[in-house]
Formats: structure tokens, C-alpha cells, sequence
């Protein structure tokens, strides 16, 4: 089970409906990879697979948000917030081009009796 919680700012609910419209259902993935680093790329649902590896995070405007099982530790507990901001994310995600990127943060929760 979950124990986070998905925020998006006003500006990035604009934006993945924007997309939506575009380009019907698409699906957010955290990645961990090399290049660049921890991002959140968005795709068309029907265009990326989802893999037995890949955990389910949750869900920001009917977008389902994924990552891989080797950074869900990163987000298990956490609280995570999606944000578009004025710029040119990775050429990878579907925003690019729209001088718009999302820019994902995100925080740990925890309990009072620590």
C-alpha cells in the first residue's frame, strides 16, 4: 500500500489537461536514470508499457503516476508534488516544446512519534 500523497499545482493541472486534450489518456513515470537524474516524463498511455517492475504511485487528473521498483523507497512515504514552470523540460516527455516543463518535488512524512 501507499502511504503518499500526489499534489499538482494549478499550472500543472492546466497543463496535463492540455495534454489530455492533445493527446488522450497519458501516464507520468518518475524515471531514475542516468541521464537525467530523477524526472517526471510524461507520456501517451497507449505509447509507454508499463512493466512488472514498475510500481504504482497514484493518481494527479486521471493521469496514473509510476516508478521503477528500485526508486520506490524514494517515494513510499513521501508527499509528491507535480509543478509546471516556464521552460523546456526533457525532449523524452511530452510537454517539450510547449515552453512549459514539469518539475516534480517531493518531501517525507513522518509520524509524531519519532
Amino acid at each position: 500500500m501507499n502511504n503518499n500523497k500526489i499534489i499538482a499545482d494549478d499550472n500543472a493541472i492546466e497543463l496535463i489537461k492540455e495534454l489530455q486534450e492533445e493527446n488522450g489518456n497519458i501516464i507520468f513515470h518518475i524515471s531514475c536514470g542516468c541521464c537525467d537524474g530523477t524526472m517526471l516524463l510524461c507520456a501517451e498511455e497507449k505509447d509507454f508499457q508499463i512493466g512488472e517492475n514498475d510500481v504504482f504511485l497514484g493518481v494527479i487528473e486521471n493521469a496514473k503516476i509510476y516508478t521503477h521498483k528500485n526508486n520506490y523507497s524514494n517515494f513510499e512515504n513521501s508527499e509528491i508534488f507535480i509543478k509546471a514552470l516556464n521552460g523546456n523540460g526533457s525532449e523524452f516527455s511530452l510537454e517539450y516544446g510547449s515552453v512549459k516543463k514539469f518539475v516534480l518535488e517531493s518531501t517525507l512524512k513522518c509520524s509524531n512519534n519519532i
